[in-house]
Formats: C-alpha cells, sequence, structure tokens
C-alpha cells in the first residue's frame, strides 16, 4: 500500500516557507526554509519539539495563519486564505453545544445550501462511520470527551475535503481512549481513502498512523528527516511491540532528544 502511494499524485505541496512574527529586533522566527509534500490518500505524521512551530504550519495550510514567504499549493493551487478544500480538526472539540449530534454533523452542509434530506442522509453515513450511530439526537454536553472527537471528525467528514488537517486531536483524551480513536482514525482512513496530515507530540501516535512521518527541529522550525513507516499487518495497539515499530519509535526519539540537548547546551 505504501508503494503504490509513493506513486501517487502530489495534493500538498509546501515549498521554502517561512514564517516570522514581529518586525526588528522583536522579529522572531518561528518556521525557516520548510519543504514537505503529501500524495493522494497518504497518512503524514509531523512531530517535533513542543515550539517548533507544528501548528503554526497546520494553521498557514489550513489558511489561518499568513506564512512570511515561500509557497503552499493544494492541487497545484495556491493557498492564500481559508476554503472547503481543507478540513480542520482541532484538539478543541468545536462543536456547537446548542446543537445536536446531528445537526452538528450537517452544519456545514447547510452552509453550502444542500437540501435537507440530502445533507442528513450523509450526516447520518459518515456519524455511522464514527461510531455514533444512535447518539444522533444527544447535545455535546450529553457525551464523552471521545464521542464528542468523533462528532467533529463526522462533522469535517462529511464536507468531503481534499484533505483532512489535524492538530493534536486526542491530546486532551485519557490514553486508554486515546488508542481507541486511534484505531477508529485508522480504519476512517482505510473505509474513504482521506488524505491526511496530522500534528502529534506522542510518537506511539505518530508511527501507529502515518505512512510517512517529517521530523522537525527546534525553533526555527524546519523538517529535520522524513520517515517512511512499513509495518505489517493492519495498523492497532498490537502493533505497538513490533520490532518495526519500536526501531522507528527509537530512531524518532533520538532525533528529538539530540533537538532538546543541542537547545540546552546552546548549539
Amino acid at each position: 500500500m505504501l508503494e503504490n502511494r509513493k506513486n501517487s499524485p502530489v495534493r500538498l505541496k509546501v515549498s521554502h516557507l517561512d514564517k516570522v512574527f514581529g518586525e526588528g529586533g522583536k522579529a522572531v522566527v518561528a518556521l525557516q526554509d520548510v519543504n514537505l509534500e503529501i500524495r493522494q490518500s497518504e497518512f503524514v505524521m509531523i512531530v517535533g519539539p513542543s515550539g517548533c512551530g507544528k501548528t503554526t504550519l497546520i494553521n498557514i495550510i489550513g489558511g489561518l495563519e499568513q506564512h512570511t514567504s515561500g509557497e503552499v499549493l493544494l492541487d497545484g493551487k495556491v493557498i492564500n486564505g481559508a476554503g472547503a478544500d481543507r478540513g480542520m480538526v482541532f484538539q478543541g472539540y468545536s462543536l456547537f453545544p446548542w446543537l445536536t449530534v446531528l445537526k452538528n454533523v450537517e452544519f456545514g452542509l447547510k452552509m453550502k445550501g444542500i437540501p435537507g434530506p440530502d445533507r442528513e442522509m450523509t450526516a447520518r453515513k459518515y456519524i455511522r462511520l464514527v461510531g455514533l450511530e444512535g447518539f444522533e439526537n444527544a447535545l455535546p454536553k450529553q457525551l464523552s470527551g471521545g464521542m464528542k472527537q468523533r462528532a467533529a471528525i463526522a462533522r469535517t467528514l462529511a464536507n468531503e475535503p481534499e484533505i483532512l488537517l489535524m492538530d493534536e486531536p486526542f491530546g486532551a483524551l485519557d490514553a486508554q481512549t486515546r488508542v481507541v480513536m486511534q484505531e477508529l482514525l485508522a480504519d476512517i482512513r482505510r473505509k474513504t481513502d482521506t488524505t491526511i496530515l496530522f500534528i502529534t507530540h506522542d510518537i506511539d501516535e505518530a508511527v501507529l498512523l502515518g505512512d510517512r512521518i517529517y521530523v522537525m527541529s527546534r525553533r526555527p522550525g524546519s523538517v529535520r528527516d522524513m520517515l517512511d513507516v512499513n509495518l505489517p499487518g493492519e495498523r492497532n495497539h498490537n502493533s505497538l511491540v513490533l520490532p518495526e515499530f519500536l526501531e522507528i519509535k527509537k530512531q524518532i526519539m533520538d532525533m528529538l532528544w539530540q533537538e532538546s540537548n543541542d537547545a540546552a547546551m546552546g548549539r
């Protein structure tokens, strides 16, 4: 499967991207010469030290933040702002508390002017996909954290974006729920063939889910390395103890340790 994706067309391309906050003596270089690409149907992870600009990068790709220089292309078109071709899922659930699960998932479709019966059919499809069937009429306050994030994922997928951007979506969940959500997301990707860019600080999560992993340097953030992930069999919690899994995890841990050590030593 990974080899097949390597031959797929490039969907997202980031070239020589810089981001500077502020001006003059107060300027802070957050990102410097970032280059990466994501192909059709790939699940690409980004990990890096705290403060390396991971969230800034995904916000630029999502059109929520402007870059200083460089270029971001989706299907060959320049990204200059937010758009329906990119769906974003954040750590916060961002559900409307006064709307039911069904109405939350329908919301983006309603904004597009899709007729009621059609948007309800689509919403129910994605609610089933994330395992929330039976909770269509529940309000967010009646859901657990994991269920809220399922609803947020369903709402984003219902709009059928060209690429799904995920910024630490499981970071607020307990460890057990997090593993369940990781396996759910892996299953969703298999069923929908969605192209995904996922930001995480969790190395296990990166190796478990990713086809490729970009490892970023400390600030100013740039791409330090890129690793392919080839794990045998279906990805699930049993993958965490595979020799191939542990080897990739060690490589990433060594790189991140080196980044932290260099920062501490002022190198």
